[in-house]
């Protein structure tokens, strides 16, 4: 993305700064209890939202300017008494309240989820795009650090990934369109020559070791990824 904001095409492997993305935060427009507000958030989402830097400051002061009440609750609770709790202002600022009193909170959320479900490649797609947005890409560093945090909780050796193998142009992509420019391959594994006779191959990431890609049969059965995020 140029300065003012139009897209253009280059190169890759062109060293450039960038924009990286990271969890989201969901304002709740629903007034609970600041118990009431913690345990929604655990049961839909992953958390209320802590603050613990200046940056999540400034994040969730923007957040709260769409709330419907004029505070909103944090995951900030007094360890000497059970009757205040912490809530946010439109502006920012923290007050100490009744624990009782009903606010909007917004709820802190994992973008990617480790599905601990056997499936073959194809049935791993449809159950993300089903039930989260579609099976996790890695296009860059920062996801793949991501997904390395993620994996080591998986069950199989091997994690699918969005990344499939086109026999008609003999190379790998992710299903969403995207030619593969970040690559994290195991050594042999992106050059292999596929049988595409046989069974189509996916990409997978290795759940222990150095996480390195792998391409297996899309017939194995893995656990796999979702994306919480388009």
């Amino acid at each position: 993305m140029e300065e003012k904001g139009q897209w253009k095409d280059v190169a890759c492997r062109l060293p450039l700064t960038f924009v990286c993305h990271e969890d989201q935060l969901i304002l709740i427009k629903q007034n609970l209890s600041w118990m009431e507000a913690l345990i929604h958030c655990r049961q839909n989402h992953v958390d209320l939202v802590s603050v613990d830097s200046e940056e999540i400051q400034c994040w969730v002061t923007e957040v709260v300017q769409h709330a419907s009440t004029a505070e909103v609750w944090l995951r900030l609770r007094h360890s000497c008494t059970l009757d205040t709790m912490v809530q946010m202002e439109e502006k920012g600022q923290w007050k100490d309240v009744a624990c009782r009193l009903p606010l909007t909170f917004v709820c802190h959320e994992d973008q990617l989820i480790l599905i601990k479900q056997n499936l073959s490649w194809m049935e791993a797609l449809i159950h993300c795009r089903q039930n989260h947005v579609d099976l996790v890409s890695v296009d860059s560093e920062e996801i793949q650090c991501w997904v390395t945090e993620v994996v080591q909780h998986a069950s199989t050796a091997e994690v699918w990934l969005r990344l499939r193998h086109s026999c008609t142009l003999n190379t790998w992509y992710w299903v969403n369109g995207e030619m593969v420019c970040y690559e994290k391959w195991a050594e042999g594994n992106e050059t292999a020559v596929e049988n595409c006779e046989t069974v189509m191959r996916s990409g997978a990431v290795q759940s222990g070791g150095d996480h390195r890609w792998i391409s297996l049969p899309e017939t194995e059965r893995r656990n796999f990824i979702c994306s919480r995020y388009d």
